[in-house]
């Protein structure tokens, strides 16, 4: 339902930009509007099938992971505080091991192989999910953890400002690092509010603490590294344990004798019909930003957010990346582009291009997420999903920008 009001609400803002600009003598603005549904339509078909040969291959090795038994070990491992965030699943529920895996991907970077892992989570999470059209608490919890986008290592961002002529690309590492773990704490905190969950208790505790305790221990090594160094060990160290994940897997199942083979093709299938299933809820969610890019909406909105700040005393630099945030919940290439566009307008050293690289790592596209894992699955429905993961946003954004001040001024 707030899809469809969300959904609503481009177009009809969209339009009635666009008529106030072709009134003022704009005639080109409707002929832009109509290029991007056939763009962004297009764009929507091309993600799908750019997601189905990776989602073939993941699918099949999390089936093998399945069924040689290292998904439920892992599973184990994480199991008494999923237990505590996602009460409503049953204790054996596969779902734990693809939760796991996906946000671990999801740390290191890995975005193709986190989204086959969280699809194949909220299929298996939907099983249980006794209203099939409708958001179960876990399924929202799981979304909230994925939009947040708790990022240890941010390569892609690096190797766009290293493209861009940063003097150090690695230069936001840290601030990307507190202001992502920020926002996927916050939308822990809000959902767990939502769903009655209880943070106080000690099994949530301890690990949250363990974690706090991990991402200081991986802030301090980095950041005793120089920026070659730096680029070095986080690509390695990133696919080391990427393959080593796949390897894992592998053996284990050959230990027990599965056909290994067998079960890789059997995954492999339902990767695929996921693929295709996810295509026209992503053309429906991308044709709807492109409208209200296209019409001008975004530039207006910017421009009356730089004269309110203006107006009211206070320092309007870091208005200059807020294309950027503002962008992020709805697309995430299109927050590339934005994020590529600003430093390409001030510099990839300036504290715009530094601002909005920070911005692009600080959280996750909502929106994208809503449409790419609800829909897989066929739910309408989505509850507090949307106002939790955008609360997680905006907390990552605000950490990112009082962190630009600090590092970057």
């Amino acid at each position: 339902m707030v899809l469809n009001y969300i959904w609503v609400f481009f177009f009809i803002v969209a339009f009635v930009v666009a008529v106030i600009r072709f009134c003022l003598g704009d005639t080109s603005v409707f002929n832009d509007i109509i290029s991007s549904t056939f763009d962004m339509s297009k764009t929507g078909f091309e993600i799908s099938l750019g997601l189905t040969g990776v989602l073939t291959l993941w699918m099949g090795i999390m089936k093998i992971g399945e069924k040689g038994g290292a998904v439920r070990l892992m599973s184990w491992i994480i199991s008494p505080f999923f237990r505590k965030l996602f009460p409503d699943l049953p204790k054996d529920s596969p779902a734990y091991g693809s939760i796991m895996m996906n946000l671990a991907a999801n740390m290191l970077g890995l975005d193709n192989a986190a989204t086959p892992m969280g699809l194949k989570a909220m299929g298996e999470m939907q099983e249980h999910n006794k209203n099939k059209d409708t958001a179960s608490n876990s399924q929202i919890m799981f979304l909230v953890l994925n939009t947040s986008g708790l990022t240890l290592v941010p390569v892609s961002i690096m190797v766009y400002r290293a493209q861009m002529g940063a003097a150090v690309p690695t230069d936001i590492f840290i601030p990307i690092l507190i202001a992502t773990y920020c926002s996927t704490l916050v939308g822990m905190i809000v959902t767990s509010v939502y769903q009655r969950i209880n943070l106080l208790d000690k099994t949530i505790m301890a690990y949250i603490g363990v974690m706090t305790i991990i991402i200081g221990g991986v802030i301090w090594y980095f950041t005793s590294l120089s920026k070659e160094e730096l680029a070095l060990v986080s690509g390695i160290v990133s696919n080391v344990i990427l393959f080593g994940i796949i390897i894992l897997f592998i053996s284990m199942a050959a230990f027990k004798k599965i056909n290994v083979y067998n079960a890789f093709i059997d995954g492999a299938k339902d990767g695929f019909k996921i693929a295709i299933k996810i295509i026209p809820y992503l053309i429906a969610i991308l044709v709807a930003i492109g409208v209200f890019r296209a019409s001008g909406a975004m530039d207006y909105l910017i421009s009356g957010i730089r004269n309110i700040v203006e107006l009211s005393g206070f320092d309007s630099k870091w208005v200059d990346a807020l294309p950027t945030a503002l962008m992020k919940p709805l697309s995430g290439s299109g927050a590339r582009g934005m994020m590529v566009d600003t430093m390409k307008q001030f510099g990839a050293d300036s504290f715009a291009g530094r601002l909005a690289s920070t911005v692009q790592g600080a959280t996750d596209t909502t929106f994208y997420i809503i449409a790419l894992y609800f829909g897989s699955v066929g739910i309408k429905n989505t509850r507090h999903a949307i106002p939790c993961g955008l609360i997680a946003d905006f907390v990552g954004i605000i950490v990112a920008i009082m962190l630009a001040y600090l590092f970057f001024i």
